[in-house]
């Protein structure tokens, strides 16, 4: 419970006396989301309903991050926003169909990707993976899967493992979400092109190590 929730739940128990702060009060009885309570499920909803659109608009697109482990049936917690990866060529009319719906759209001071909202959720629509260009090959890769009962593009597991290897840096070097990730899709990565695509990024190349110890990859000669 956050601390809005909580201030509301307490107005709510104390009722039977005047609230000392009628404007709090107020503010409580706001209109709720149409979007289920629920973070994860809220999240897939908005998934679904910009695939949708995305699908319509005829550009070639993928579902990329968390939500992508998701959709490869990672049980990962969604807990932030849903990421689709496009060209940037077709950044302008994937943005006028996606207004067209409703959909907020934020200018975001990066240039790499377009900031949208959508019942309270953030989306995000990116030309550039670990900086580098969001590619026709690479949407190409993209497989078919469900997305909680709606099928669209989703990144392909070896394209998955690279980008967030190559996300990896000294100030940002969490390894946790990616273990199960390994471990969960490890018959269904390319590792050989992974250890290609990230060569010399020193953390991505660390991770791999890692794998080698956990004995979920297996050792190289020398390791």
């Amino acid at each position: 419970m956050n601390l809005t929730e909580g201030a509301a739940a307490h107005l709510t128990v104390s009722g039977s006396e005047p609230s000392p702060h009628p404007a709090r009060a107020r503010a409580s009885d706001a209109t709720p989301s149409a979007l289920p309570p629920d973070h994860t499920q809220a999240i897939l909803e908005t998934t679904k309903e910009v695939g949708a659109v995305l699908k319509a608009s005829g550009c070639p697109f993928a579902l990329v991050g968390s939500v992508a482990a998701y959709a490869h049936g990672i049980p990962v917690p969604l807990q932030h926003d849903t990421d689709f990866a496009l060209l940037r060529e077709d950044a302008e009319a994937v943005v006028e169909s996606l207004r067209e719906r409703g959909v907020r759209i934020v200018d975001p001071p990066e240039d790499w990707l377009v900031k949208a909202r959508m019942g309270g959720e953030e989306i995000d629509l990116i030309f550039s993976l670990a900086g580098r260009p969001v590619t026709s090959e690479l949407l190409a890769r993209a497989q078919i899967l469900p997305v909680d009962s709606v099928h669209m593009p989703v990144i392909a597991p070896t394209d998955l493992m690279a980008c967030r290897l190559l996300a990896l840096s000294e100030h940002h070097c969490d390894f946790g979400p990616l273990l199960p990730l390994a471990r969960g899709l490890r018959e269904r990565i390319e590792w050989e092109r992974v250890r290609e695509e990230t060569a010399g990024a020193p953390m991505a190349e660390a991770f791999l190590y890692l794998l080698e110890l956990l004995d979920v990859l297996p050792r190289r000669n020398g390791s």
